[in-house]
Protein backbone atom coordinates (compact mmCIF):
# COMPACT_ATOMS: atom_id res chain seq x y z
CA UNK A 1 0.00 0.00 0.00
CA UNK A 2 1.40 3.43 -0.96
CA UNK A 3 0.63 6.39 1.26
CA UNK A 4 0.45 9.87 -0.24
CA UNK A 5 3.37 12.09 0.60
CA UNK A 6 2.77 14.14 3.73
CA UNK A 7 3.74 17.76 3.92
CA UNK A 8 7.11 18.36 5.51
CA UNK A 9 7.07 18.89 9.25
CA UNK A 10 9.24 21.78 10.33
CA UNK A 11 12.14 20.84 12.57
CA UNK A 12 11.20 23.28 15.39
CA UNK A 13 7.76 21.64 15.61
CA UNK A 14 9.36 18.21 15.82
CA UNK A 15 11.89 19.05 18.53
CA UNK A 16 9.33 18.86 21.36
CA UNK A 17 9.25 15.04 21.04
CA UNK A 18 12.69 14.67 22.62
CA UNK A 19 11.79 16.57 25.84
CA UNK A 20 8.48 14.67 26.00
CA UNK A 21 10.34 11.34 25.76
CA UNK A 22 12.72 12.48 28.50
CA UNK A 23 9.88 13.54 30.82
CA UNK A 24 8.09 10.22 30.18
CA UNK A 25 11.26 8.32 31.06
CA UNK A 26 11.77 10.37 34.23
CA UNK A 27 8.15 9.90 35.33
CA UNK A 28 8.36 6.18 34.72
CA UNK A 29 11.63 5.89 36.61
CA UNK A 30 10.19 7.86 39.51
CA UNK A 31 7.20 5.53 39.83
CA UNK A 32 9.20 2.34 39.43
CA UNK A 33 12.18 3.19 41.66
CA UNK A 34 10.26 4.82 44.50
CA UNK A 35 7.68 2.03 44.50
CA UNK A 36 10.43 -0.60 44.63
CA UNK A 37 12.32 1.16 47.43
CA UNK A 38 9.52 2.54 49.62
CA UNK A 39 6.40 0.61 48.61
CA UNK A 40 3.14 2.54 49.00
CA UNK A 41 4.90 5.60 50.43
CA UNK A 42 7.15 5.72 47.39
CA UNK A 43 4.15 5.49 45.09
CA UNK A 44 2.51 8.37 46.98
CA UNK A 45 5.61 10.57 46.58
CA UNK A 46 5.82 9.78 42.86
CA UNK A 47 2.12 10.47 42.32
CA UNK A 48 2.31 13.81 44.16
CA UNK A 49 5.30 14.88 42.05
CA UNK A 50 3.53 13.95 38.81
CA UNK A 51 0.35 15.71 39.87
CA UNK A 52 2.24 18.88 40.80
CA UNK A 53 4.13 18.86 37.51
CA UNK A 54 0.97 18.39 35.47
CA UNK A 55 -0.92 21.14 37.31
CA UNK A 56 1.98 23.58 36.94
CA UNK A 57 2.35 22.84 33.22
CA UNK A 58 -1.33 22.75 32.32
CA UNK A 59 -2.16 26.43 31.83
CA UNK A 60 0.96 27.47 29.86
CA UNK A 61 0.92 24.28 27.75
CA UNK A 62 -2.79 24.24 26.93
CA UNK A 63 -3.31 28.00 26.76
CA UNK A 64 -6.63 27.92 28.63
CA UNK A 65 -8.21 31.18 29.72
CA UNK A 66 -8.42 31.77 33.46
CA UNK A 67 -5.28 29.75 34.02
CA UNK A 68 -4.69 30.93 37.60
CA UNK A 69 -8.09 29.71 38.76
CA UNK A 70 -7.74 26.48 36.80
CA UNK A 71 -4.37 25.83 38.42
CA UNK A 72 -5.82 26.41 41.88
CA UNK A 73 -8.69 24.00 41.18
CA UNK A 74 -6.23 21.41 39.87
CA UNK A 75 -4.13 21.61 43.04
CA UNK A 76 -7.20 21.36 45.25
CA UNK A 77 -8.49 18.36 43.28
CA UNK A 78 -5.13 16.58 43.50
CA UNK A 79 -4.96 17.10 47.26
CA UNK A 80 -8.54 15.93 47.77
CA UNK A 81 -8.08 12.85 45.57
CA UNK A 82 -4.90 11.78 47.37
CA UNK A 83 -6.41 12.26 50.83
CA UNK A 84 -9.52 10.25 49.89
CA UNK A 85 -7.33 7.29 48.91
CA UNK A 86 -4.73 7.54 51.69
CA UNK A 87 -6.45 8.55 54.93
CA UNK A 88 -9.31 5.99 55.22
CA UNK A 89 -8.47 2.52 56.55
CA UNK A 90 -10.36 0.93 53.66
CA UNK A 91 -10.49 3.49 50.86
CA UNK A 92 -12.95 3.03 48.04
CA UNK A 93 -12.12 4.11 44.51
CA UNK A 94 -15.71 5.24 44.03
CA UNK A 95 -15.11 8.01 46.56
CA UNK A 96 -13.05 9.79 43.88
CA UNK A 97 -16.26 10.59 41.99
CA UNK A 98 -16.96 13.31 44.53
CA UNK A 99 -13.88 15.25 43.42
CA UNK A 100 -14.85 15.99 39.79
CA UNK A 101 -18.46 16.45 40.89
CA UNK A 102 -17.57 19.24 43.31
CA UNK A 103 -14.91 20.55 40.93
CA UNK A 104 -17.55 21.07 38.23
CA UNK A 105 -19.49 23.43 40.49
CA UNK A 106 -16.27 25.18 41.49
CA UNK A 107 -15.26 25.53 37.84
CA UNK A 108 -18.59 27.20 37.01
CA UNK A 109 -18.10 29.62 39.90
CA UNK A 110 -14.60 30.28 38.60
CA UNK A 111 -16.05 31.32 35.24
CA UNK A 112 -18.50 33.63 36.98
CA UNK A 113 -15.65 35.35 38.81
CA UNK A 114 -13.58 35.96 35.66
CA UNK A 115 -13.41 39.52 34.41
CA UNK A 116 -15.63 40.45 31.49
CA UNK A 117 -15.43 39.94 28.60
CA UNK A 118 -15.03 36.24 29.37
CA UNK A 119 -13.32 34.77 26.33
CA UNK A 120 -13.49 31.05 25.49
CA UNK A 121 -15.68 30.08 28.45
CA UNK A 122 -16.31 26.58 27.10
CA UNK A 123 -12.61 25.94 26.45
CA UNK A 124 -11.63 27.22 29.90
CA UNK A 125 -14.29 25.13 31.63
CA UNK A 126 -13.41 22.01 29.65
CA UNK A 127 -9.67 22.45 30.16
CA UNK A 128 -10.05 22.89 33.90
CA UNK A 129 -12.25 19.80 34.26
CA UNK A 130 -9.87 17.74 32.12
CA UNK A 131 -7.07 18.71 34.49
CA UNK A 132 -9.20 17.67 37.46
CA UNK A 133 -9.90 14.28 35.87
CA UNK A 134 -6.20 13.84 35.08
CA UNK A 135 -5.00 14.41 38.66
CA UNK A 136 -7.74 12.07 39.91
CA UNK A 137 -6.52 9.49 37.40
CA UNK A 138 -2.99 9.75 38.76
CA UNK A 139 -4.35 9.20 42.28
CA UNK A 140 -5.70 5.81 41.16
CA UNK A 141 -2.08 4.58 41.08
CA UNK A 142 -2.19 4.66 44.88
CA UNK A 143 -4.76 1.89 44.97
CA UNK A 144 -3.53 -0.53 42.33
CA UNK A 145 -3.73 -4.01 43.91
CA UNK A 146 -0.53 -5.91 44.66
CA UNK A 147 0.59 -8.28 41.92
CA UNK A 148 2.01 -11.76 42.45
CA UNK A 149 5.64 -11.90 43.51
CA UNK A 150 5.31 -8.90 45.85
CA UNK A 151 5.69 -6.27 43.12
CA UNK A 152 3.08 -3.57 42.79
CA UNK A 153 1.10 -3.34 39.59
CA UNK A 154 1.84 0.39 39.51
CA UNK A 155 5.45 -0.37 38.56
CA UNK A 156 4.54 -2.71 35.71
CA UNK A 157 1.88 -0.36 34.37
CA UNK A 158 4.35 2.53 34.52
CA UNK A 159 6.97 0.55 32.60
CA UNK A 160 4.52 -0.43 29.86
CA UNK A 161 3.17 3.10 29.49
CA UNK A 162 6.61 4.67 29.74
CA UNK A 163 8.08 2.37 27.11
CA UNK A 164 5.21 3.10 24.74
CA UNK A 165 5.52 6.86 25.19
CA UNK A 166 9.31 6.99 24.85
CA UNK A 167 9.35 4.71 21.80
CA UNK A 168 6.56 6.64 20.07
CA UNK A 169 8.16 10.03 20.65
CA UNK A 170 11.60 8.88 19.52
CA UNK A 171 10.20 7.46 16.29
CA UNK A 172 8.30 10.70 15.64
CA UNK A 173 11.53 12.65 16.04
CA UNK A 174 13.02 10.76 13.08
CA UNK A 175 10.09 9.56 10.96
CA UNK A 176 6.72 11.21 11.74
CA UNK A 177 5.13 9.36 8.81
CA UNK A 178 2.50 8.73 7.58
CA UNK A 179 1.41 11.96 9.23
CA UNK A 180 -1.70 11.54 11.37
CA UNK A 181 -3.07 14.98 10.54
CA UNK A 182 -1.87 18.22 9.04
CA UNK A 183 -0.09 20.38 11.58
CA UNK A 184 0.49 17.47 13.97
CA UNK A 185 4.03 16.07 13.84
CA UNK A 186 2.99 12.54 14.82
CA UNK A 187 3.01 9.56 12.50
CA UNK A 188 1.25 6.21 12.24
CA UNK A 189 4.62 4.48 12.48
CA UNK A 190 5.20 6.00 15.90
CA UNK A 191 1.82 4.69 17.10
CA UNK A 192 2.63 1.18 15.89
CA UNK A 193 6.07 1.19 17.51
CA UNK A 194 4.53 2.40 20.76
CA UNK A 195 2.14 -0.56 20.74
CA UNK A 196 4.95 -3.03 20.07
CA UNK A 197 7.11 -1.54 22.83
CA UNK A 198 4.29 -1.80 25.36
CA UNK A 199 3.55 -5.41 24.47
CA UNK A 200 7.23 -6.33 24.69
CA UNK A 201 7.58 -4.84 28.17
CA UNK A 202 4.38 -6.50 29.41
CA UNK A 203 5.53 -9.92 28.18
CA UNK A 204 9.01 -9.55 29.66
CA UNK A 205 7.70 -8.35 33.02
CA UNK A 206 5.15 -11.13 33.40
CA UNK A 207 7.51 -13.98 32.39
CA UNK A 208 4.65 -16.08 31.00
CA UNK A 209 4.69 -19.84 31.42
CA UNK A 210 1.97 -20.80 28.98
CA UNK A 211 -0.33 -19.68 26.21
CA UNK A 212 -2.90 -18.19 28.59
CA UNK A 213 -0.25 -16.11 30.36
CA UNK A 214 1.18 -14.96 27.06
CA UNK A 215 -2.21 -13.84 25.78
CA UNK A 216 -2.89 -12.07 29.07
CA UNK A 217 0.41 -10.19 28.89
CA UNK A 218 -0.14 -9.24 25.26
CA UNK A 219 -3.61 -7.95 26.09
CA UNK A 220 -2.32 -5.85 28.98
CA UNK A 221 0.45 -4.44 26.81
CA UNK A 222 -1.83 -3.64 23.90
CA UNK A 223 -4.49 -1.96 26.02
CA UNK A 224 -2.16 0.17 28.14
CA UNK A 225 0.15 1.08 25.25
CA UNK A 226 -2.84 1.83 23.02
CA UNK A 227 -4.39 4.19 25.56
CA UNK A 228 -1.00 5.84 26.19
CA UNK A 229 -0.33 6.34 22.48
CA UNK A 230 -3.77 7.78 21.73
CA UNK A 231 -3.81 10.12 24.73
CA UNK A 232 -0.26 11.15 23.88
CA UNK A 233 -1.55 12.01 20.41
CA UNK A 234 -4.33 14.04 22.02
CA UNK A 235 -1.67 15.86 24.03
CA UNK A 236 0.09 16.75 20.79
CA UNK A 237 -3.19 18.16 19.46
CA UNK A 238 -3.58 20.27 22.61
CA UNK A 239 -0.02 21.60 22.38
CA UNK A 240 -0.29 22.30 18.65
CA UNK A 241 -3.54 24.21 19.13
CA UNK A 242 -2.43 26.32 22.09
CA UNK A 243 -1.02 29.81 21.92
CA UNK A 244 2.66 29.65 21.07
CA UNK A 245 3.45 32.94 22.82
CA UNK A 246 2.46 31.72 26.28
CA UNK A 247 5.24 32.16 28.83
CA UNK A 248 6.84 28.87 29.83
CA UNK A 249 5.09 26.93 27.08
CA UNK A 250 8.31 25.34 25.76
CA UNK A 251 9.04 23.77 29.14
CA UNK A 252 5.42 22.95 29.99
CA UNK A 253 4.35 21.25 26.75
CA UNK A 254 6.50 18.09 27.18
CA UNK A 255 5.16 17.65 30.71
CA UNK A 256 1.58 17.70 29.48
CA UNK A 257 2.40 15.29 26.63
CA UNK A 258 4.12 12.82 28.97
CA UNK A 259 2.09 12.95 32.19
CA UNK A 260 -1.42 13.17 30.73
CA UNK A 261 -1.14 9.67 29.14
CA UNK A 262 0.09 8.22 32.44
CA UNK A 263 -2.95 9.74 34.17
CA UNK A 264 -5.31 8.30 31.55
CA UNK A 265 -3.76 4.83 31.82
CA UNK A 266 -3.98 4.59 35.63
CA UNK A 267 -7.74 3.77 35.82
CA UNK A 268 -7.33 1.37 32.88
CA UNK A 269 -4.47 -0.37 34.71
CA UNK A 270 -6.65 -0.64 37.82
CA UNK A 271 -9.43 -2.33 35.83
CA UNK A 272 -6.94 -4.73 34.23
CA UNK A 273 -5.33 -5.54 37.59
CA UNK A 274 -8.70 -6.65 39.00
CA UNK A 275 -8.86 -9.44 36.42
CA UNK A 276 -5.21 -10.07 35.48
CA UNK A 277 -2.02 -10.38 37.49
CA UNK A 278 0.70 -8.22 35.96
Amino acid sequence: MVFPAAPDVEQPARVHHLPAALVAALGTGLLVLLTAQLGERGTLVAVVVLQAALVAAWAPASGIRGGVGGTALGLAAALAADLLLVLPDRPELGDLLAVPGIAFVAAVLHQMLRRAPREDVVGSLAGTLLLVCAVCGLAVLLRLPDATGGERSAATAALVVGAALVAGHLVDVVVPRPQVAAGIDCGVLGLLVALMAGVAVAVLRHSPGGLADTLSSVTVGLVLAGVAALVGLAGSYVVAGSEGARRGRAAAAPVLQAVLPIAACAPVAFALALHTAF
